[in-house]
Formats: structure tokens, sequence, C-alpha cells
């Protein structure tokens, strides 16, 4: 794993400026750095590197293809390089390799049959940025599914930049791209910023399954789709899988071990997250059947009982046989990491289960090198309660007119709108146009207006040629213009939508900024390709079946584990916040973040409104989500106020 950089047409002061870029991504990628300028100075790459495949010079990068067309810093892994390599020799498209990295598989089959034959080719995770010397061309590149992250946009009039991480793109000397105020309401209701959008103005995140190019003089950049998650489910849900479910979950299992299989490789330690889920449990499961030796495995427990599951994970790990650790964190661990979340993230972001999530991985960090995670389960196999509970009400809703329905959602609306809770949450519901309506509406929590109203919207930059509607004036996301009705089955619908935006922009987010903050690599087994791409071809009762979700998954992993260990309630990876905040330390935190006076100097949200919610959850102990994503907000607000560059 890595971090990359760019700058194209900086100036004379190219290489302090890529250097500090550099500086901000060495979590990323401890192990080296490189720096590559044309000879113009035009265009700048920088990587940082953690050394996972090939750990000689002969993987450093930026790196530069062999016929010195192209070059290349690349942030990820390509798990089939090793059959890549195989057909570039046998087709004679390369003598011989210089070493046995995936960076110089993947640059020279780029090389052979150009960048985007090449990404319908590989498998992995990545985001890769590829110079063409011949065409004076810039090349971005993100993975399928969004597993790395990778910005980019313009600074300082013209000069057009990228990184993994937007700390780095901050660094910059001069960077003073205002606030992109029109992403703040969508930030209220998710507690994340939805691609292609950033917390910035004009810079944005390169969406899953695309690649950009810029071409010299770099000021216009067109992107283009190579895979698609939507299409790829619409395909998917026409070719249904015509077998039975036990002939299903052979074919999962062996995709899945292909998977795994290829995702264990690596020239350093690799182990796996076990939190006692399905998921997880099912990964872990696979990776000590195809191990010759225990398996290293992570658990992380808390000594409040409903948020526990290391005592699950232990047995589990026991009757697989894996080499288990385990580390009880104590209130004062998780508090711990509160201050370090807005430098982790680069830019608003709250969803509390980074907390643990950061420290399994810190503690993991101390063993390996590479973790495997068991993330994509609940999406991909609908695991989730909330798809089936919508689906019945909705059946229920819709049988009163809309018509009917509309102005009862407004009526009831205004008369428990300020108060929220479930009567808010049934006016929102009841207002519903259909049920992926009604799921985006359960989704985005009360409409607290949180963000004052005379807010700038955004402005966009014209020399970047989009592809989405999220760049309109309303800042709308995936899931606000998700067509109603695109697959068949209701519940698919649902889990498509969460692929398309929750997944990548929240659960992949954590869990790469929260593993790279400690410089460990991350891999997710089930959003290999060919298992995204045979789950899309299953019918709905092979995935949730009288109630049971994760069907398929449970027929394999009950193969390994005993149904007993697995049958009980789902707890989630979460902590007591609404216990923690009123405690004095981080009450006066809270309190510190959220001052009248700081808020009013900020212009940007309701002042009243705020100190309702906070006074509603201190004295008659009403928790609100949104109350953590004030203060996310608020903490990087500081955080990028003391870190702006001078």
């Amino acid at each position: 794993m890595c971090g990359i950089a760019g700058l194209c047409n900086w100036g004379d002061s190219w290489q302090k400026n890529i250097e500090r870029m550099n500086a901000k991504l060495y979590h990323r990628g401890p192990d080296a750095s490189g720096i590559w300028a044309s000879k113009d100075y035009k265009v700048v790459l920088g990587h940082r590197r953690l050394s996972i495949v090939d750990l000689t010079p002969s993987g450093a990068q930026p790196m530069e293809s062999h016929n010195d067309r192209y070059v290349i810093a690349y942030n990820g892994e390509i798990y089939n390089h090793q059959q890549v390599r195989e057909k570039l020799l046998r087709e004679k498209k390369v003598d011989a390799f210089r070493g046995t990295s995936d960076t110089e598989v993947l640059l020279e089959a780029v090389s052979a049959y150009g960048l985007e034959d090449t990404l319908g080719m590989v498998k992995g995770m990545f985001a890769i940025a590829l110079y063409d010397k011949k065409n004076e061309t810039l090349l971005l590149a993100r993975d399928r599914v969004g597993e790395k992250p990778l910005y980019y946009g313009f600074v300082n009039n013209n000069c057009f930049v990228f990184a993994s991480d937007l700390n780095a793109i901050a660094a910059l000397d001069g960077f003073g791209n205002p606030i992109n105020t029109g992403v703040l309401e969508n930030y209220f209701r998710y507690g994340y910023i939805a691609a292609p959008c950033s917390i910035y103005e004009n810079i944005y995140k390169l969406q899953p399954g695309k690649y950009l190019e810029v071409k010299a003089p770099f000021q216009k950049v067109t992107i283009k789709t190579y895979w698609s998650m939507m299409d790829t489910a619409v395909y998917g849900q026409t070719h249904l899988f015509r077998g039975s479910e036990a002939e299903a979950a052979e074919e999962l299992e062996r995709l899945l071990k292909e998977s795994v299989k290829g995702q264990m490789v690596a020239d350093v330690p690799v182990g796996a997250f076990l939190s006692a889920g399905i998921d997880s449990s099912t990964i872990v499961s696979l990776m000590q059947s195809l191990s010759g030796r225990k398996v290293q495995s992570f658990t992380i427990g808390m000594w409040d009982a409903k948020f526990n599951e290391a005592d699950t994970a232990k047995k589990i790990a026991q009757h697989l046989g894996t080499q288990h650790t385990e580390l009880y964190i104590t209130e004062q661990d998780a508090k711990a990491v509160i201050p370090q979340l807005a430098g982790m993230f680069g830019e608003p972001y709250a969803d509390s289960s980074q907390i643990p999530t950061y420290l399994v991985s810190k503690m993991t960090r101390e063993h390996v090198t590479v973790s495997l995670s068991g993330d994509g389960g609940d999406e991909l196999f609908c695991g989730y309660n909330t798809y089936g509970s919508i689906d019945r009400i909705w059946n229920r809703t819709r049988r009163v007119p809309y018509v009917v329905r509309k102005p009862a959602s407004v009526l009831l609306g205004a008369v428990c709108g300020v108060g929220g809770g479930a009567a808010a949450t049934r006016a929102r519901l009841l207002g519903a146009r259909s049920m992926e309506d009604m799921y985006l509406r359960s989704e985005i929590g009360e409409g607290f207006g949180i963000v004052r109203r005379d807010c700038r919207k955004p402005r966009v930059g014209g020399n970047i040629t989009m592809d989405t509607a999220i760049l309109e004036e309303n800042c709308l996301t995936v899931m606000d213009t998700y067509p109603a009705g695109t697959l068949k089955e209701p519940q698919h619908n649902l889990m498509l939508m969460d692929l398309l935006m929750y997944h990548p922009d929240d659960i992949l987010n954590k869990v790469d900024r929260t593993a790279m903050a400690v410089s460990l690599e991350t891999r997710v087994p089930m959003l290999d390709r060919d298992v995204v791409e045979f789950a899309w071809t299953l019918p709905l009762s092979y995935r949730k079946k009288d109630g049971v979700t994760k069907k398929i998954l449970r027929d394999i992993l009950y193969r390994y584990v005993p149904r007993e260990l697995m049958e009980r309630p789902k707890t989630g990876f979460s902590i007591p916040l609404h216990k923690w905040l009123k405690e004095p330390e981080l009450r006066r935190w809270a309190e510190e973040l959220i001052d009248r006076d700081t808020l009013e100097e900020q212009s940007l949200l309701n002042v009243d409104t705020v100190w309702r919610l906070w006074n509603d959850y201190i004295e008659r102990d009403i928790w609100r989500v949104q109350i953590w994503y004030i203060l996310m907000f608020q903490e990087w607000m500081r955080y990028a106020d003391e870190k702006s560059p001078s």
C-alpha cells in the first residue's frame, strides 16, 4: 500500500511542494519516498511506499516503463498480477521483467494494451496516476468499488493536483480553496461527504470504476467509466444463476477461496480482522482452510457487554485453530483517539465506528503488515435488517395514494419536526414516492436545519467535465438520483444504492483511513470483481430466506464453524458515545467546539439549532446522531485552521 501525489503547471517551487505532499503521505508509505518530474517540470509525480510485494529497490516508484513512454505512481495491489505477467511474456510484449512487483506488471500491461483494456484485465484495489510522455497526458484511475482513495482538482487558479489524501493537497503553498458549502447539507444528512465532491471547492474524489484524462496544458479534465456497479447489477439480475441454492453456495465458496488465496499473497506477514460476524468469520475460515499454518486473527473487545463480541470471536478462533490476539479497550483508549480523527480523514467524517476500527488496526499492525477484512457482505448478500423493514413499511404505505400521503407528510412534519423523534421519522417516510425514496428518507436522519440558509452554493469549475448530477446547484447525491425500480426485486435496489454510495464513501473510506493511519494495508476479498459479479446473478431468496439474512454466506460458513456460535443478534461495531459525551472531559471538549462565539464567527451552522440539539441531549437525554456529526465537523474545522499552510 502506498500514497501518491502529483502536480501540473506548478512552477519553480514544484520540488518543495511535492516533497511537502509526500511528507503528508508518510503514514501511507513509511518505507520509501520517490519523485519524478518531466523534463520541463510541467508534470511531477510523488510516491510514498509501504513495501508489500517485491521489497527490493526494483519495486520503487515512480516507475518508468521499459519503452520509456509511461511513468506510474500507484497505490494498491493487483491480485492477478502473476497471470498478467505470464500473458505479457507469452505474447512477447515483454522480454523480461526487472523485478517481481505488481507495479511493473501494471505499467507494462498499459504499455502493451492501453489503460482501458488493462483496467478491464486486472483484479485488485488501486488508485493509479499514469503519465503518457508521448501524448503529454496524465491519466488517473480508481478501482471498481472504491477501496483506494484518489482526490484531484485545481488550486491556485490553474494548477492541477491530485493525491491519496486531502491533507496533502491542503498542505500546498498558497492553498486557499474555500469550503464547499454546497455539500454541508448532505454531510449532516449522512455523516460523510459523498463522491465526487469533497469539503473543498474545485477538489473532487474520483468515483469508483472511473478514470480521468487531463492533457497538456492540463486545464481540462475528462472523466470516463470503465466499470459500473449499476450496470453489473442490472446485467446480473437479467442473467440469473440457474443452479440450485446448494450449487450457488459451491460456486460462491470457490470464488471466495480464489479471492482469499490471491489476497493472502505478500512478502510481509498477513492476518485478518475477526469481529465474530458472519462476514469476517467466513473470510478467516477460508483463510485457515487454505493455509498450512495458523492464520493470525485479531479482535478488540469492550467491557460493556452490549458492545462486546470478543468472547464469541475467541471461541470461533479456537474452533478454527487460528493464532488469535485480542485487546480489551477501555473508555480512555477510545476517547484518546477522538482528537486524531480529523487528521486521519482530511475532511469531516462522522461514522463513530471509526474509533474501534482505528484501535483494531493499531493493534493488528503490531503483528502484521496486511490484514484481510470481511467488509462487503452486508451490501452484497442482503445483510442489513433495514432492507426488510423498509420493504414491509413501503408495502403498507403505498396502499394510500401519494396525492393523499404527500400533504399529510408535510402537515405531520410541521407539527412534530421541531421535536424530532419517531413521529418526525414517520412523517418523512409517509411522503416517499417509491421504496427507494423511502430508503433515502430513512437514512438521511431528521432535517434539523443545522446549516445556515445563507451559506453559499459551490462554485463548480468549468474546466471539469463530469458525468454526474451531483455537481448541479443542489449537490444531489447518487442516493437522490437513483432511478426507482432499476432492479426488479425491491430489496436489491436498496443493496445497490448502498454499494453506489454508502459502502465506498463511508465503510471503505473508514477502513482505508484508519488502517493507513498506522501503515496497515487492508484487503477485502468479498469485493473481488468475480465475487461481486457473481453475487449480482443470485436471486434474493439465495441471499435472504425466511427472515435469515446472508443465507448463502451462512451456508458456506457453517461448513467451518458451528451454527450455534453464529446465530445470535447482530451487535455491530459501535461505541457508547451517548454515554461518554456526558462525562466531564468529553463534555468540555464538545462544548468548546460548539462555543457560540466560534459558531457565529464561522457563519456556517445555525447556532440556536446546534445548542438545542445539545441541550436536548444533556438535559433530556435525547441522543441524536447529528450531535456527533456536528462535533466531528467542528473538530475538522479546528484542525484545518491549525494546519493551514503559512
